[in-house]
């Protein structure tokens, strides 16, 4: 005897079709679903855990830590008082990298990261004083309302890129030594700066103030024309074996707009760095003494350029928050 076959009633496909095809759906979405969630569970595993915030506490700590370590650096430097240097953090262009980064814009905000040595000892300024000789000309032709010459032009130009002194010393003997440097007290810079038949001093504090002044836009960089035209002279200025060359040593791709002096055993340097991903600093290195002549000083500020550089901004300083 053979089985008989199972037969399904008639019109089963016209009665339960709608049934069984929410049932296959039912079946499907069931399965994508369960293969979604096992999908989105791999890809969490692959992703990075983001790293809570640092609290107040540690970003202090971190401060604390940083500044201690730079005053120890740079007062090693100067143990024989050659050396002035004055640090000021200006913290992180906006729209940079640095600057959407939560740890990193408190840990590096404006003036939390400052230090000196022989900041306010007045030195021999070499050139460095044409920072000041830039201010003065940029209020005189406002007030004024001179309009710049070809002449003028070249002249500024040539004292910024080149270190031409003929600009500067035309503005000394047209204006007067006494009105300079009445303008450059009126600012709160170390005054005199300039003493008949003497060279002009200066200190480091005085020259990061002003390399403060002209980053933020403020009096008497505060015509927004004038101040990126001598940004840009002093990122174009042709003796860069100071600081430029020691904080691209330290990181690559970062800039700097600066203004170099030296005369007989002097060598100066001072600076607005940028580092490739925002951050700001100023740096001001004022050396002396140690049989330089000429150049040869200048290695030496790269030198502490480059460690100051990694000891303030270095990737361990942002890892220590995490630690």
């Amino acid at each position: 005897m053979f089985p008989q076959h199972f037969h399904l009633p008639p019109n089963f496909w016209a009665n339960h079709h709608h049934l069984i095809i929410t049932s296959g759906l039912v079946i499907l979405l069931g399965v994508g679903g369960l293969w979604g969630f096992q999908n989105r569970q791999a890809l969490s595993a692959k992703k990075p855990a983001t790293k809570a915030p640092a609290s107040a506490a540690q970003i202090t700590h971190t401060q604390t830590q940083v500044q201690k370590r730079l005053q120890h650096y740079i007062t090693q430097q100067s143990n024989d008082g050659t050396t002035s240097i004055s640090f000021y953090n200006l913290g992180a262009k906006a729209g940079t990298p640095a600057a959407k980064q939560p740890n990193l814009r408190r840990l590096y905000a404006a003036g939390k990261l400052s230090a000196g040595i022989n900041a306010h000892t007045p030195e021999v300024a070499a050139s460095t004083y044409k920072l000041f000789i830039a201010a003065y000309v940029f209020q005189q032709h406002h007030q004024l309302g001179t309009a710049w010459t070809d002449g003028d032009t070249a002249g500024f130009e040539d004292m910024i890129i080149n270190s031409g002194n003929d600009y500067a010393d035309h503005t000394l003997d047209t204006n007067g030594l006494l009105a300079v440097d009445n303008f450059i007290g009126a600012q709160k810079w170390y005054t005199p700066v300039f003493n008949a038949g003497q060279t002009a001093t200066t200190t480091a504090h005085s020259l990061n103030l002003a390399l403060q002044a002209l980053d933020h836009q403020a009096y008497p960089y505060n015509h927004a024309a004038d101040r990126q035209w001598l940004l840009k002279l002093m990122r174009r200025q042709v003796y860069r074996t100071g600081i430029p060359a020691g904080a691209q040593a330290a990181t690559p791709g970062t800039t700097v707009a600066d203004k170099v002096g030296w005369y007989a055993d002097t060598n100066n340097d001072a600076g607005i760095v940028t580092l490739p991903n925002g951050e700001r600093y100023v740096l001001v290195i004022m050396t002396h003494g140690q049989q330089q002549s000429g150049f040869s000083g200048f290695p030496r500020i790269a030198k502490i350029t480059k460690h100051i550089q990694h000891l303030v901004y270095g990737p361990q300083v942002a890892r220590s928050l995490t630690n």
